[in-house]
């Protein structure tokens, strides 16, 4: 499981040894971002020797760069990961709560996402496993608190530079939900992203062929989410690493729609008919002369 020292991960962590005892072990990510972070690892390696669970530390092998945030998450998983498949473990626990959920669900409909995104923080993703999602953060302070141990107060959770902080400010008056009901809204998302691709999934077996190197669509006639994925399968299977914004994938689909072929990162989309019947063509674009 990933502890970080702080109150929602010390709650995990003190579950987890009196739910599973001896069959867990704990890992804490220092990224290197701040002085402070190499103390704190070791205060938790020090509670986790107190309850006999094997405890490692984590350091990404180059420094953090770019957007931190996003970076160190990716750094952070990517380790734990690492981690986990090293030492045989079956699972990696995080201690996100149903705060978190809370103000990821509002931070991704400020941005306009999609029944994807809105279905938020995933109790189970791969070999992730947020077992505590229905659980408010103040539960799980309380609870740490009347267990005698001092949990660690990371600076960057007030930093106003971070989206996420700044959102957290302006939602006092939220500050009585119910967990339970966001967690049916939540759920309910989840289900209907699930469905939608078990739908284009499925239509994809007839209506997605692959020539060459290139990837055909070959029905063209779904409803706008279903077109949406359909377009996004085939620029996966163009380019597996492609992820385009909203944005971008809409004004393709327009494009297309019109008639006209267009580019989208290294992908080429061009309509084109197929047994006489509307098609679009993906395939890799064309290097660029840049002579």
């Amino acid at each position: 499981m990933a502890i970080s020292g702080g109150p929602d991960s010390l709650a995990l962590l003190l579950l987890a040894h009196a739910g599973f005892p001896n069959h867990i072990a704990a890992a804490t990510v220092d990224h290197g971002l701040r002085r402070e972070a190499s103390d704190e690892a070791q205060y938790v390696g020090e509670i986790c020797r107190d309850l006999g669970v094997p405890h490692a530390i984590l350091s990404p092998p180059s420094p953090i760069t770019g957007n931190l945030q996003s970076q160190a998450r990716k750094a952070r998983y990517a380790l734990l990961e690492d981690w986990r498949a090293r030492e045989n473990l079956g699972w990696i626990a995080t201690a996100h709560h149903a705060d978190d959920q809370l103000e990821t669900v509002l931070m991704r409909l400020l941005r306009g996402s999609g029944i994807d995104g809105l279905s938020a923080i995933r109790p189970i993703n791969e070999r992730i496993v947020r077992p505590l999602l229905a659980i408010r953060k103040a539960e799980l302070s309380a609870f740490v608190v009347a267990r005698g141990i001092e949990a660690i107060d990371d600076p960057s959770n007030a930093d106003p530079r971070f989206d996420r902080v700044r959102l957290r400010e302006t939602i006092g008056d939220l500050a009585d939900f119910d967990a339970g009901r966001l967690m049916r809204s939540t759920n309910a998302l989840r289900e209907a992203s699930d469905a939608l691709g078990w739908i284009v999934r499925r239509e994809a077996e007839t209506v997605v062929a692959t020539e060459g190197d290139a990837i055909v669509l070959g029905s063209i006639g779904y409803p706008p989410e279903i077109m949406r994925r359909l377009v996004m399968l085939c620029l996966r299977r163009v380019d597996d690493g492609i992820e385009p914004r909203g944005p971008a994938l809409d004004a393709l689909l327009v494009s297309l729609g019109n008639g006209e072929s267009a580019t989208l990162g290294g992908v080429q989309c061009v309509p084109e008919p197929a047994a006489g019947k509307p098609a679009w063509r993906f395939s890799p674009a064309p290097p660029r002369n840049t002579g």
